[in-house]
């Protein structure tokens, strides 16, 4: 029980580790946690309520009674005034680079390299097993579950950044806001005029559930979609992988 790690992206700025099987886990200090499982989360005082899966909130002198899968991330007092300082840390790089020639990653027109948008590195947290069409709402009752590896990194982006509107992702994901305010954003085309749904993102606090739904192929399919970073934002970024392909009985 409470079998923790320290994430590989953890630094100065923000702290991360990750528990498994957490069972009266004491946090101490203001924490942002997030409920990387698919079973709720109790926390906090009586009247006892869940952290529900793919959730998060900020905990500070309480405990959480049982985790399968839970992420804790801490900022340390001053860092929120200076997020931007997060990218002099190891492993920090502009997405640009990491991609180098390979722009055409949206289905639509290419990444810009030059967009103000870095990454660190990238960490396998745990695998679970789950029904992604229960979990995203498309059946009322859990079908055969499904194992996936869930990743998570960090980003960065200065104020005032689009992030790039794309829809190509071939796993589930959800964001997480860690320092200032920024918005995920859903869109008809790719096009900033078409704007349909604008959900702002403040520290604690994780988009309400994945944008996508499962395609005739058996797919994620997203709408267009982006993060804007109304100031310096730094988010984490959860991803949930199939270990096998739709219809694969191995």
């Amino acid at each position: 029980m409470n079998t923790s790690r320290r994430l590989s992206f953890s630094g100065r700025q923000v702290t991360a580790e990750v528990f498994a099987n957490a069972r009266d886990l004491r946090l101490d200090g203001p924490s942002i946690v997030l409920n990387a499982g698919v079973t709720d989360v109790l926390a906090g005082e009586c009247p006892r309520k869940p952290i529900h899966p793919l959730c998060s909130t900020l905990l500070t002198g309480t405990r959480v009674d049982g985790a399968d899968l839970l992420v804790v991330l801490r900022t340390p007092s001053g860092s929120a005034s200076r997020p931007a300082d997060i990218v002099t840390e190891p492993g920090w790089r502009l997405l640009g680079d990491i991609l180098g020639g390979a722009t055409d990653v949206t289905g639509g027109r290419p990444f810009d390299p030059k967009t103000p948008l870095w990454r660190n590195s990238q960490d396998t947290v745990g695998r679970i097993a789950f029904d992604p069409a229960h979990l995203l709402g498309e059946a009322a009752a859990p079908g055969t579950p499904e194992p996936f590896d869930v990743k998570v990194n960090l980003w960065f982006a200065p104020a005032g950044t689009d992030c790039f509107i794309h829809k190509r992702h071939d796993f589930i994901e959800v964001h997480t806001q860690i320092l200032g305010t920024g918005r995920m954003q859903k869109f008809r085309e790719q096009d900033h005029s078409t704007l349909y749904e604008d959900v702002v993102m403040s520290p604690g606090w994780t988009t309400p559930q994945p944008f996508c739904g499962i395609g005739p192929d058996g797919g994620f399919h997203y709408p267009w979609h982006q993060y804007h970073a109304d100031t310096d934002c730094v988010w984490l970024a959860v991803e949930y992988h199939r270990t096998t392909t739709p219809g694969d009985s191995s």
